[in-house]
């Protein structure tokens, strides 16, 4: 160590006393050569600052101070010596401390980059790997950029490290001492195993870098395909809920062809939806080729996806077949139905008088061969043998079906055999021809009974209602043959009225052996109700899914007028209510009461609730009707109709609803008239009760749809309790409107509307329209609660009055009947009374205050009235000699069809269809009022 000032060294020395890692033995200071420090000069002051210095500088160890170089070179060999101290070595201290800064600075960079690359595999081993495939792409984008960053820090060392390794062998090149060369080398090994490590390093992150980028990719393609995986599964599980709901087996032929066409939709969307998961599969066996980490997961997917479309193949297939199967079975049974149809008509419209000849039975009887001949294939095979067939699809609707089928083909071929007995008998044997003689009908009616037969569309029965009902026949037997002439004859009805020859050959009320067995009539009327039942809910649904659902087939809507479009539920009103009314519970409660006719009472009965969907049908059957008239040259009915092979249009079929629920009274009729128990007999009147109760609430309902003018909601009033036309005449207490009312002798035609808080009188006027529909212009409104009546008026009996706010204005009324004004004083009374007892219980009468909702019987409350007035002011039980009917429906029968009648065409059979010409337009000056 040579220092120009040796004071300067001693901190130094003093250091290396302390941190030098061996002993120190010996410290050799050589004193500089300088002016002030002359060596000839005994006391420098060099000598004198070591001397004053070297109680301080405590160290363990000799000090050699020496004066020169040569002094030296006795402690140290000289070949150990550098230049300096003029020595043979050849060193430069400066060159030493960069190269030994240069290896020691190498050797820390490899060791920072050895944590940073330890740090960064952490921190890529702890990373949680996200849900979403954008976030894995940031990820794998984040990952790959500081990788590469990474890289080109350690290609920087590497090249550093390099080039420190080649400035140590020029080095070495230029050292010819061999200590120094193993010098040298030492260094150039420790830069080479540096150089290595950071090799090593860098391989061993490239590596892990590799796997942890391709777990990655990896991850995202898993997530990708679990995506994909996920949505066709709901899709395909879609496909299959598709297909489970479309049914195995339709009702008719329509409806499984129906059936059949959505089943091929279905199959369309499937193939291309099952394209897409085979495409999916083998994107699922590429990524496991390519050896991807969730291998047994991706092919549990493709796996689970080839199941399903497998599932889907299979059960498309299978319900199509099953659907094949069942259209064929359909189809036979409606060609055996259709052939007993043609044989009915055929039956039906041979007449007697054409075949009481010879060649007229000859004839006949070629015609029945050439029927015969016509024969299905189902008359072939037996109802065992066709449930063999087709044992696979059947249910217990199809096997009911096969039941009536059979039963209907039994019965037509022993009719038909029945009849050819009788023809080949009337072919073999001439025969004087025998007259028929009718109880005088009108010549119209007997040139029509004659000359129509019985299945003529003309008389407005659709012949399919009796496709299972061929018990009559139209020719008498050997048992009639033997009775005189003046006995009764067989008739056959051309109106499906109450009697039931239509069905048995003769009238039960005549036939002696219809009253010996009344179980057996009742029987046939109930197979006749059911067989009917079940033809109108085949109707039903050949209307709503031949017209209401092809509006919303896309091949119709070019057919579809604009004016039609969104009107479905205006069109068919709530048809799809009634029908599934009838298909799921009123017609399976009917086959129920097969066996026992008499219970029919109570089904009508429990679900006479359910029957009130008719009403609101029936309130919307004229707006269904203005649409229908709109749109009915439209080429998309025609279309339907040719499709559906229907001999009437769509009109006709609209009005089933109404003309069914008005033959429902007629069948518990004759059903009450040959019912023996009396408990049964309760239940069939109350049934009947009921069904013309509601009758009439349809009929009161749909003539309440047509008020007009009316400020308020008629709602408010309550509901309708009776309606019907009257001749009116008003009678006021003030003097200027009672003279000008002297002058008027001709009644008002009123209609008048009884609810259960008002009274309301209108007008009839006749619409000149298509059907010439009635609407009905409101006048006033009476408060039930300010209203009274007085049951007779002197001169006639069908008169009575209703006054309002104590006479102050009187309203004569004249009903058409007197059983009219009984049924209608009858239900005057029970509002009346309802009212009265609403006012006592809002608020207790006070004493001695008149009541103005009483029946006025007595002067004493109105003491206006004349002695005239008084002696007839008394009840109906003691003035008029009027039967009351025990029912709040009208008592005669023939209320009951007019009713029936009204349904179909209400606005025609009103009684107030006169015109009052000399009645003004402004309402009578009463006050117009909302009851609330």
């Amino acid at each position: 160590m040579a220092e120009f000032n040796p004071l300067r060294g001693f901190p130094r020395l003093r250091r290396a006393a302390t941190s030098f890692p061996g002993n120190l033995h010996l410290v050799l200071v050589l004193r500089p050569t300088s002016l002030l420090n002359s060596p000839h000069s005994p006391s420098s002051s060099t000598d004198l600052g070591f001397r004053f210095s070297q109680s301080d500088f405590l160290l363990k160890m000799p000090v050699v101070m020496l004066r020169s170089v040569g002094d030296l070179l006795r402690y140290i060999d000289e070949n150990h010596l550098t230049s300096d101290f003029t020595a043979k070595v050849e060193y430069c201290q400066s060159d030493w401390i960069v190269l030994r800064t240069s290896i020691e600075t190498f050797a820390v960079t490899v060791k920072e980059i050895a944590q940073l690359l330890q740090g960064f595999g952490a921190e890529l081993s702890e990373t949680e790997l996200p849900d979403e495939a954008n976030a894995i792409e940031f990820l794998l984008h984040s990952h790959t950029h500081r990788y590469r960053q990474m890289k080109d820090d350690i290609r920087s060392v590497l090249k550093e490290g390099r080039l420190l390794l080649s400035n140590l062998e020029t080095v070495k090149a230029s050292k010819r001492d061999e200590e120094e060369e193993k010098e040298i080398q030492a260094d150039m090994d420790t830069v080479q195993r540096l150089l290595a490590q950071l090799r090593d390093m860098e391989e061993a992150f490239d590596g892990f870098f590799e796997k942890h980028h391709l777990k990655l990719q990896q991850y995202l393609q898993l997530l990708r395909y679990e995506i994909s995986f996920q949505e066709m599964e709901e899709v395909l599980e879609r496909l299959i809920a598709q297909e489970k709901a479309i049914g195995c087996v339709g009702a008719t032929v329509v409806q499984t062809e129906q059936l059949l066409k959505e089943l091929e939709t279905m199959d369309k969307h499937a193939e291309e939806e099952m394209a897409r998961a085979q495409v999916l599969i083998l994107h699922g066996h590429q990524l496991a080729a390519n050896h991807h980490y969730a291998l047994v997961l991706i092919i549990q997917r493709c796996n689970e996806l080839r199941h399903h479309c497998d599932v889907i193949t299979s059960a498309i297939r299978t319900k199509r077949a099953s659907l094949t199967r069942a259209r064929d079975l359909l189809h036979r049974l409606e060609e055996a139905l259709h052939w007993c149809d043609e044989g009915a008509y055929l039956l039906a419209s041979q007449m007697v008088d054409k075949f009481q000849t010879r060649e007229g039975a000859q004839e006949a009887l070629q015609y029945l061969r050439c029927h015969q001949k016509r024969a299905p294939s189902a008359l072939k095979n037996s109802q065992d043998t066709l449930s063999l067939e087709f044992e696979a699809i059947l249910t217990p609707q199809l096997q009911s079906q096969i039941t009536m089928v059979t039963e209907k083909l039994t019965s037509m071929q022993s009719m038909i055999r029945n009849r050819e007995q009788c023809l080949r008998k009337l072919a073999d044997v001439q025969v004087r021809p025998i007259q028929l003689v009718a109880p005088r009908p009108e010549p119209d009616q007997t040139l029509q009974s004659c000359k129509s037969p019985l299945f003529s569309p003309k008389h407005g029965v659709d012949f399919n209602v009796l496709n299972s009902r061929f018990s009559f026949d139209l020719l008498p037997g050997k048992r009639a043959a033997r009775r005189n002439n003046n006995q009764r004859k067989i008739e056959v009805m051309h109106d499906y009225q109450g009697n039931h020859s239509c069905l048995y050959g003769s009238n039960p009320e005549t036939d002696p052996e219809a009253e010996d067995n009344p179980e057996q009539v009742t029987r046939h009327i109930m197979k006749e109700l059911i067989a009917t039942e079940r033809i109108y809910v085949d109707e039903l649904l050949s209307v709503l899914l031949g017209y209401r659902a092809e509006m919303e087939d896309p091949s119709m809507s070019n057919l579809l007028p604009s004016a039609l479009r969104s009107q479905k539920d205006v069109l068919f009103g709530n048809m799809p209510e009634i029908y599934q009314f009838h298909s799921r519970i009123f017609l399976q409660d009917l086959q129920g009461c097969l066996e026992t006719p008499e219970r029919v009472g109570a089904c009508f009965l429990q679900r006479k609730e359910k029957f009130q969907v008719y009403e609101r049908y029936c309130q919307n059957k004229p707006h269904s009707d203005l649409l229908w008239r709109q749109c009915s040259d439209s080429p998309f009915f025609q279309e339907c109709q040719k499709k559906l092979d229907h001999k009437l249009g769509l009109d006709s079929y609209l009005l089933k609803p109404v003309q069914r629920l008005t033959k429902y009274q007629l069948l518990l009729k004759e059903l009450l008239k040959h019912c023996t128990e009396e408990r049964y007999r309760c239940e069939l009147q109350e049934a009947l009760d009921a069904m013309l109760e509601l009758l009439k609430s349809v009929n009161d309902s749909m003539h309440q749809i047509a008020i007009t003018g009316y400020q308020g909601d008629l709602g408010q009033l309550g509901r309708v309790v009776m309606q019907g036309g009257f001749s009116v005449w008003i009678s006021h207490k003030r003097a200027a409107v009672r003279m000008k009312e002297l002058a008027r002798f001709k009644p008002m035609q009123r209609h008048l509307f009884l609810y259960e808080h008002a009274l309301l009188f209108c007008k009839r006027r006749n619409e000149d329209n298509h059907d010439r529909t009635p609407f009905y212009s409101f006048k006033s409104c009476l408060r039930m609660s300010s209203v009274g009546i007085t049951e007779t008026v002197k001169g006639d009996v069908k008169k009575f009055e209703i006054w309002y706010n104590g006479r102050e204005v009187v309203y004569i009324v004249q009903a058409p009947t007197v059983e009219v004004k009984v049924a209608w004083l009858t239900e005057i009374r029970k509002v009346l009374t309802n009212q009265q007892k609403l006012l006592q219980d809002e608020a207790p009468p006070l004493p001695h205050s008149d009541n103005p909702l009483s029946v006025s019987s007595s002067t004493a409350s109105h003491p206006h009235m004349s002695r005239e007035e008084e002696s007839i002011h008394s009840s109906p039980a003691h003035s008029d000699p009027v039967v009351h009917s025990p029912r709040r429906s009208w008592p005669v029968p023939a209320h009951s069809v007019a009713i029936c009648e009204g349904l179909e065409d209400w606005g025609a059979t009103d009684l107030s269809n006169q015109s009052d010409s000399e009645e003004e337009d402004q309402p009578a000056p009463l006050v117009r009022f909302c009851y609330l």
